[in-house]
This record gives C-alpha cells, structure tokens and sequence, in this order.
C-alpha cells in the first residue's frame, strides 16, 4: 500500500503590513517506492495439448547426483562430463534429474504415464498428489496408468503411504516382461531400486495389473506401447497420439538432457544391459531428430516437453 505524506507551509503576516504575502512554493508529495512482489511460487503442473487432447506435466520433484561418473558417464572421467555440461552453460558438480509423470485426459478417460517416486527418494520427491490437487484432479478419476518399467521413482506412487492405492480405480498397464521382472524381485533388490515395503505393494496393486506385449495398441488410436530396450527387461514407452500430432514418452531410455542426448553412448549406471541401452537411445534421438517427433522426457527439466535437434555433429533438446 502506497503511503503518499504532504507537507503544509504556514505564512506569517507581517504585523505592520497590510499587503498578504504570496505563499511559497509548495514541494510535491514524494512516493514511497512499492515493496517488490513475491515471486510466485513455481507451479507443480503445467498444462499443454496434444492435438486435441488435454495434457500436464505433473512435478513430482527432483534427484540431485555428483558428477562422479558413479551415475552419468560411467567409465569416463568428471573432467570428460564437466566439459559437456560447461559448453551447455550448465554446472559442472553436479546433475539435476527432474521427476514428472504426465497426465493425459480423452473424451472419457483419464490417463497417467509413470507415477512418480511415493516419497521414497527422500524430500525433495514425492509431490505428484500435490500437483493433482493444484491442477483441480482427483487421483480417483484416473482411469489408466502405464508404467514405463519398474524403478522406484516410476511406480512409487502406485500407493500413498498408508499402502493403499492412490488412484483406486485405474488399470495398471505394464509390459509381460517388465511385470515379470518387477514381481520376482527379491525384497533387497527392490529396496534398492526404491521400493520399500516391497512385497506388501505388489500384493496391493497385483489385482489392478493388465500386462501387454511390445508394440500393443493398448487405447486404439491414443496410446501405442513402444519397445525402448536396455534399460530394464521390459522397459516401455508410449506414442499418444491425436489427429496428425503425437507426443513419445520415452520413460528412462535417457536421463539428462545434455548427458545422455549429446553423448548417448555414455553408459549410464541405472541400465541393465548398457550396450543395448545406449544403442537404443542414439537410434531414437536420431530417430526422432529427423522426424520432427514431439518427445516427453520424464527426467529432464520441468515440463520435459521438447524435441531433438541436429547441431554439427551432435544431437540436443530443444525445449518448448
């Protein structure tokens, strides 16, 4: 609230004069300058189309990993990384892997790719109920979710912390071989991939599973399972098409957006079978360059909406 102050001069007369003096000049009223705004809080959706359909990207959080060549770059050197991500004007230290599962609305579905982390992954995950709420949707209105493969910062969210399901009336598509992979884990294993509590969980969410194989049109016309190997047995993404526009999940068949799209043939720690991953991710980033292919990337920077672009001799991601 602006605070505007006057100030009021008083004339004497003088007591032997008989001529009022003219009164002097008086000084604009100065402003007091408006406190800035708060910035406002970054939201934890971000809505966009699909042809026609209805689109958002839903934060979940984020994942922070050094650039000690543990995760990102196996085999090579922090120096090797350090110099890619300095040419793309990005910190060194470190790198940032962004968590968002991607909500899609038909005419009469409702439909989630990937479920976030369930807070398994500590405070800085685990948010996607709260993007649900700030986008006005109920977890329950989910018809269909499809999981791309069964790391914990995927099908975390299958169930809230109590171990009952969060969205109780969706079908869980999942491929054969990834539903086979995932629930003959051992309790350690799964642990490891960040999925506590493990044998409670796939003993909730087993009766709510519709297991398919690669390539299946699993909503005619909407939404294609597409077979990116490599990454876990049965690991999937998914086309979602509407009209003559489409968008590609890609699910994890890459991690960073300047890591694992400049240098696809870096092995990346969380792939099962390396070789055939990496091989994998350079076909489809190429793939997709030259297609002009809209792509969703889960854990690049939010809202992981973009396409690969051909520069010189590498590949980037270019935002929207």
């Amino acid at each position: 609230m602006l605070r505007f102050v006057a100030f009021a001069a008083v004339t004497l007369l003088a007591a032997c004069s008989k001529k009022e003096a003219p009164p002097p000049e008086t000084a604009a009223p100065p402003v007091a300058e408006a406190a800035p705004a708060p910035a406002p809080a970054p939201a934890n959706f971000n809505e966009f189309k699909i042809g026609e359909l209805s689109a958002m990207a839903l934060r979940d959080g984020a994942l922070e990993v050094p650039n000690d060549n543990k995760v990102l770059g196996v085999g090579r050197t922090p120096e090797e990384v350090a110099a890619v991500l300095s040419a793309a004007g990005q910190p060194t230290d470190k790198l940032t892997l962004s968590i968002q599962p991607l909500l899609v609305k038909t005419a009469d579905k409702v439909l989630l790719f990937d479920t976030g982390t369930g807070g398994a992954f500590g405070p800085g995950s685990g948010h996607v109920l709260q993007a649900f709420t700030e986008a006005g949707v109920d977890p329950a209105s989910v018809t269909d979710i499809f999981i791309s493969h069964s790391h914990g910062d995927h099908v975390g969210g299958l169930l809230k912390p109590d171990l009952t399901l969060t969205f109780p009336n969706a079908t869980v598509h999942i491929s054969k071989a990834e539903w086979k992979y995932m629930s003959g884990l051992t309790p350690e294993k799964a642990k490891e991939m960040g999925i506590p509590d493990y044998e409670k969980r796939i003993a909730t969410v087993k009766a709510k599973i519709a297991e398919f194989a690669p390539g299946a049109e699993l909503i005619p016309g909407v939404v294609k399972a597409v077979d990116i190997k490599g990454h876990t047995p049965g690991h999937s993404g998914y086309l979602i098409t509407s009209g003559a526009d489409s968008l590609l999940y890609v699910g994890d068949s890459m991690h960073h957006f300047v890591v694992s799209v400049q240098k696809p043939d870096w092995t990346i720690a969380f792939d099962n079978d390396a070789p055939t991953a990496q091989k994998s991710r350079a076909k489809l980033i190429a793939k997709s360059a030259a297609e002009g292919q809209r792509i969703y990337a889960v854990h690049f920077p939010f809202p992981g909406i973009g396409k690969f672009e051909k520069q010189g001799d590498h590949y980037a991601w270019v935002a929207e």
